[in-house]
């Protein structure tokens, strides 16, 4: 793939090597999209408000604005939104402009499945949920109209098959893949050797928390740890027992499958059963939001797994910053932008308009579904210069490859613990291909 990105210029490089990535942090703001002026000079991106309906493309974004999800939601939205109005400020995708349509479904699948039908009666083929019910009401009706369902981080597990969810890209790690390289982490963290280390996992006990049991018992049976199991009641916020098992059982790290204000009370519980903070590690959803209600200090030294780099110190961001903000066109409040869950939301639809440049660039305009497919199969170690773990997308994995790191806190931003890595990936494909075989389109 040509590093020549109209849409990400500058972002389509290299991964940078760990230990050099803060100091050969650029100074100046990534050209994010030097190409686009060329768009422009060429009198493409000088689109007249008569054709831009018609040249427009289009991404429906139905996610959960006013109920469980609303932890990430906002800061998601806010930064689709912020990208969008870049892109369009240097000329659009090859001088198509972009549109984010956003609507609530409340976390609700009926909803979710109306917003779908709505948009796609109002030309939209390309969606994103944010919500694994919802994704799982709608996936079925996506593959059997061949639209595109985004279903980054949330939605079956299993559907990184492209083979069998051939319009289906949960572009990222999955929860299985996450928790297999956590334990990896973990192996790496005792010289290569589990044997005699106890590790519990903290999971809300709903599928969300559930879905990495299996992946953590067959490495459990394999690498010879100890593996301790610590269910918690929704929401998350009652978990005095099980601080009180963990502290008779004293494993030795706990890997935490909470949301929001489930870490929080985690963190508490810990101070109070004396139990280091440094022993936490959580999945990706963890953010500043909690670190604050943690307290910056007392959170020092807690772990996340992630495949989204955090903090503003990306040459994006920056980007966002200056040309977005700088111009009074942000989404929303600009304290949003130092959250890792903006950082999420301007990963998913960076790597979702590098797809649609891909393909114009490869088919034309206008976008089918059939091109859009193509075009996500089509990213190669895509990185968004160092927002988020290299992609790398085929027909066969719709996930990009699965690669997280482990970032640690240190009271004033997130410091990567290691480079990024996919773990197990044979046991993941095993998993993978046994669950998807039953799928079937109705």
């Amino acid at each position: 793939m040509s590093n020549d990105c109209d849409v990400c210029a500058g972002l389509h490089k290299p991964a940078t090597p760990l230990n050099s990535q803060r100091k050969n942090q650029p100074m100046k703001i990534a050209n994010y999209t030097k190409n686009l002026i060329v768009a422009a000079a060429m009198g493409i991106a000088s689109l007249t408000a008569a054709n831009a309906a018609e040249d427009t493309i289009k991404f429906g974004l139905c996610y959960d604005l006013s109920k469980s999800y609303t932890f990430l939601t906002p800061q998601a939205t806010q930064a689709a939104q912020d990208l969008a109005t870049l892109v369009n400020m240097k000329g659009g995708i090859s001088g198509h402009p972009v549109e984010i349509i956003v609507r609530d479904h409340g976390n609700e699948p009926q909803r979710g499945i109306e917003c779908y039908e709505q948009l796609r009666r109002d030309g939209v083929f390309v969606f994103e949920m944010m919500s694994t019910p919802v994704s799982l009401a709608v996936l079925p009706r996506i593959m059997k109209d061949k639209n595109i369902l985004i279903q980054s981080l949330v939605g079956r597990g299993d559907a990184i098959d492209g083979s069998v969810f051939t319009h289906v890209f949960p572009v990222g790690p999955t929860y299985l893949g996450q928790s297999a390289n956590d334990i990896a982490y973990i192996k790496e963290q005792n010289d290569g050797d589990l044997h005699g280390v106890k590790i519990g996992f903290m999971y809300l006990d709903f599928s969300f928390g559930q879905e990495p049991i299996e992946v953590l018992k067959t490495l459990a049976e394999k690498e010879g740890f100890e593996l301790k199991l610590y269910p918690v009641p929704l929401p998350g916020n009652d978990q005095s027992s099980i601080w009180t098992k963990v502290r008779r059982d004293k494993p030795d790290v706990i890997m935490a499958w909470m949301l929001a204000g489930g870490h929080v009370v985690a963190a508490k519980e810990m101070k109070r059963n004396g139990y280091p903070i440094s022993q936490y590690l959580s999945v990706n959803w963890l953010n500043e939001v909690d670190i604050r209600n943690i307290g910056e200090e007392a959170a020092i030294g807690i772990k996340r797994g992630t495949n989204v780099a955090g903090g503003q110190d990306i040459p994006i961001i920056q980007e966002i910053l200056t040309e977005v903000y700088g111009a009074g066109k942000g989404a929303g409040p600009v304290e949003k932008v130092y959250d890792v869950y903006y950082n999420t939301g301007v990963g998913i639809y960076s790597a979702a308009f590098e797809a649609a440049r891909l393909a114009v660039e490869q088919n034309g305009f206008p976008v089918t579904p059939e091109t859009m497919k193509a075009g996500f199969e089509s990213l190669v170690d895509f990185d968004a210069n160092g927002l988020f773990a290299p992609l790398t997308v085929t027909s066969e994995d719709h996930g990009g490859g699965g690669k997280t790191r482990v970032e640690m806190w240190d009271g004033n931003t997130w410091v990567p613990q290691q480079e990024w890595t996919a773990a197990y990936t044979d046991l993941i494909w095993e998993l993978v291909k046994e669950s998807s075989a039953s799928f079937k389109v109705e």
